[in-house]
Order: C-alpha cells, then structure tokens, then sequence
C-alpha cells in the first residue's frame, strides 16, 4: 500500500507536466509562451498535482512505522514534498498555477498554506509581488532583511557566517520557525487555520503512528523543510554584491540574479527534483518574468543572455555561492562610528 501510494501519487503529478508539455518549444521569447500557457491554462490539472503531493506524502508517514531508517528517509522524503509545496504556492501567488483567480487562492490555501501552517495567500502575495519582485536586493526587500537578522551582515565572523548559512537549524533559527507557525494560530479566524495543522497531525498519526508524526511531519516541517527554504533563498541573488542596473526588465535581473549549476546537467537535476523545484532553479528566468508558469521557464532562459554570475555550487566547489556572499559581505564599507 506504501509504494502503491507512492507510485499513484507521482503519476498523479505528471499530468499537470504532460499537459503543459504539449507543443512546448526548446526555446521562445515571453510573448509566445505566456500565449501558449494561457492556452494550456485549467483548474484540474493543477488540483491533481497538489493532490499527488499529499498522496505522496501519505505513503511516506505509512512507511515511517516500519523501521527507524526508513523513518529517516521519509523525514527527509516529506521535507522535499512540503518544500514543493511552497514553491508550487509561490506561482499561485503570481496567479499562473490554475486558469482563475478562485482556484489560484483555494488550491494554495488549502492544499499548502494551511497544512502547513502557512500565512494568508493575500498577505504572502503583498510580501512577494509588491515588496519582493521590485525591490530585490535594496532595502526595501523583506528577503534582504531576513538574511540580515539571520547574521548575514558585513564583517560577521567566521562562525557566525557559517552559523547563519544553517540558521533554521539553529537554536534561534528554530524558535523564528516556531515563532512563525504560533503567529498564523492567533487572531480573529485563525481557528481554522489551527484546525488545518490539527488535522494533519491526526492524519500523520493515523497512517504510520508516533514515527510518522514524529519524523513524517514534526522534523520536516520545523527542521528539514525550512532549511530547504533556506537554501533556495541564498541562491536566488546575489544579495550583498548585485551589479545595478537600468533598462529591460531582463538586464536589470541578469545584474541581481544567479544561475546555480551551469556546467553541471546531473547537479541541476537533482537540485530540481529536491531543494528547487518547479523552476526554482531558473529564478533568473523568473525574476525576468515573473507571469510564466514553471514549465516555461527553461525555454525563456535559452532565449535570455545568461546573467552576470553563474557559479557553480552552494557550498562545494571553488565558485559558490557561500563563498561569493561571504567575500561580498567582507568587503563592505565599515559602519561609521560617532
């Protein structure tokens, strides 16, 4: 029944890939793609997508009872779900996941924001769409200041950079976590919101027992899926060290953008299938054009010149990430004393 699950729910999902496939070029400008994704655009296939992700997830808390290891890999099997979760949440937010306004803020609603304990799509939309998008790496970005309240900030030691690239690991990182999820279950209506995270704690109970709730809902959603969020997050810009710049929507995000894995297509592949996926990995492509679907995103990458920095790891490798946001925040000017 566990690897039934599993199977069912992973073809569920690749209905929504197959439909939006259909006559899809190797390459395009945003013009002729957004015609073909409104063609393409329906309420249902996105439905049995989210849908597949919970029955996906259902095998893994079944799963979770057997044994402490396979307990283990569904912790880790979960997180990457809840993780997809969100990202597929982030193109409802942008209004491109279903064909209507309405599907776009039930599927994510109910299907994401509240099994997860998630805020209101209308408050993560303002966040994003309005604060996020424009303002990328000024201050004016929430994401930016997040970093820094994480100790992302100039002249940080070197134990406390590395310390922040795992934060939500953290003793401080857990409790922001904790912090977060307790803010969504106060306030008028929020109920039902308590009600949500209520039920999928019975539902993980119910299908694997104490593992499954344990290590199939309470390790992923406070420890493994917030660094896999995390990670994501440090790779989208180069935060500390963008190259500003003025013109096409397109210039100006090949200035403040990345392109993680470049050379490498088995490490794309499985940042895809795991940390950043539905098109996370194409966040220039993205940031360029924010009103294209997921699956579009490759083909209006191709079109794009590629942006100004394209490294090739988070963490391992001579070029990274890590290293590029460390040697940037080492650089910056000392804050003037009085």
């Amino acid at each position: 029944m566990c690897l039934a699950l599993l199977v069912a729910g992973a073809a569920l999902r690749q209905i929504d890939r197959a439909h939006f496939a259909r006559r899809r070029p190797k390459a395009a400008d945003a013009a002729r793609l957004i015609a073909l994704q409104r063609a393409r655009a329906n309420d249902l296939t996105p439905l049995l997508l989210l849908s597949g992700q919970w029955i996906q997830i259902t095998g893994w808390w079944m799963l979770a009872g057997h044994s402490p290891l396979l307990a283990a890999t569904a912790a880790v099997a979960v997180a990457v779900h809840f993780r997809h979760l969100q990202e597929i949440s982030h193109f409802a937010v942008h209004g491109v996941l279903a064909r209507t306004a309405r599907a776009n803020q039930l599927l994510a609603e109910i299907c994401a924001h509240y099994p997860l304990g998630l805020g209101p799509l209308p408050a993560r939309r303002l966040r994003h769409v309005r604060d996020h998008h424009p303002h990328a790496t000024l201050d004016r970005d929430p994401n930016l200041a997040e970093l820094r309240r994480a100790g992302l900030r100039p002249h940080a030691s070197r134990a406390a950079y590395a310390l922040a690239l795992v934060h939500p690991l953290t003793p401080r990182g857990i409790r922001t976590t904790v912090a977060g999820l307790a803010a969504q279950l106060r306030g008028t209506g929020a109920w039902h919101r308590t009600a949500a995270l209520a039920a999928v704690g019975a539902a993980a109970y119910t299908a694997g027992g104490s593992p499954a709730l344990l290590c199939g809902l309470l390790i992923p959603r406070l420890l493994l899926y917030p660094q896999l969020a995390w990670m994501s997050l440090l790779v989208e810009h180069t935060w500390f060290d963008p190259d500003h710049r003025t013109g096409t929507p397109a210039h100006i995000e090949a200035g403040r953008c990345l392109r993680l894995y470049p050379q490498s297509r088995t490490l794309a592949a499985v940042a895809a299938t795991t940390w950043l996926p539905y098109g996370d990995i194409h966040h220039y492509a993205h940031s360029a054009h924010p009103g294209l679907r997921w699956n579009y995103l490759p083909a209006v990458e191709r079109h794009l010149a590629p942006p100004h920095y394209t490294p090739d790891g988070l963490l391992l490798g001579t070029d990274t990430v890590a290293r590029r946001h460390r040697q940037a925040l080492a650089a910056a000017p000392q804050p003037e004393t009085i």
